[in-house]
């Protein structure tokens, strides 16, 4: 008699989906801490959330850069390999929070985050915790350069978009050492967008059309700054 028990089929796994669970598991734990004024309590749950689920996710991967070493906070940390040790071998940037300080306040933009790229492709900046950042969106890609100066720059996407100089948004993250730049921000005409903090969220936006923001430019953290390049070769911008 023909059996009527279908048979036994593993499910489809999908590397980029998995990803995404991981980075949701973070996030949802994270979730919990939002207002508490503990930005080290949901930095470690989030941590704690991420390396349980990456390390049933089927890919051999080492952590080329994490968050935790700059901050003294909760980490994964770099060199440690995540993974189930099946599938493609995959260097992995990662901040479980990219904007504690927003989760513990209870604002916005705060993420949890990776990025993957395929073993050695990814830059490793070892103990270099912060760089200097320009971003900018698909239209002013190919004609914006960090070695200018930012006048130059607010020029020139302001000429590849079509748009006047008092039209330019250029987001910076609002610390005392960018006051000499918000000054030749503003002399050269440009609006100003401040973020306290959410390198990542800033950068996206930044390279995506139509959000109002047009350059994110500035020194961050290295950590999200890998991330972020990540997120912009996967959308456009530079």
């Amino acid at each position: 008699m023909e059996s009527l028990q279908p048979a036994a089929q593993a499910p489809d796994r999908n590397l980029a989906l998995d990803l995404v669970r991981v980075t949701e598991a973070g996030a949802m734990a994270a979730g919990r801490w939002v207002g508490r004024g503990d930005k080290n309590g949901a930095d470690g749950v989030a941590v704690n959330a991420m390396r349980t689920l990456i390390n049933t996710v089927q890919m051999n991967g080492v952590v080329v850069i994490g968050e935790g070493e700059k901050d003294e906070a909760p980490m994964l940390f770099n060199g440690e390999e995540v993974g189930d040790g099946t599938g493609p071998e995959c260097d992995v940037a990662v901040d479980p929070i990219d904007g504690t300080t927003l989760t513990a306040k209870s604002l916005p933009n705060a993420v949890s985050v990776m990025a993957v790229a395929p073993r050695g492709t990814m830059y490793d900046p070892s103990a270099v915790f912060y760089m200097e950042k320009l971003i900018a969106g698909p239209e002013a890609a190919d004609v914006v350069d960090i070695r200018l100066p930012i006048a130059e720059n607010i020029a020139l996407v302001a000429k590849a978009k079509g748009i006047s100089l008092s039209d330019v948004t250029v987001c910076v993250l609002d610390r005392p050492r960018h006051q000499g730049l918000v000054d030749e921000i503003r002399a050269a005409g440009a609006r100003i967008k401040f973020i306290i903090d959410g390198d990542v969220a800033g950068g996206i936006t930044a390279a995506r059309p139509d959000t109002g923001v047009d350059l994110l430019v500035g020194i961050g953290g290295t950590p999200v700054g890998i991330i972020t390049a990540c997120a912009r070769k996967c959308i456009g911008g530079t």
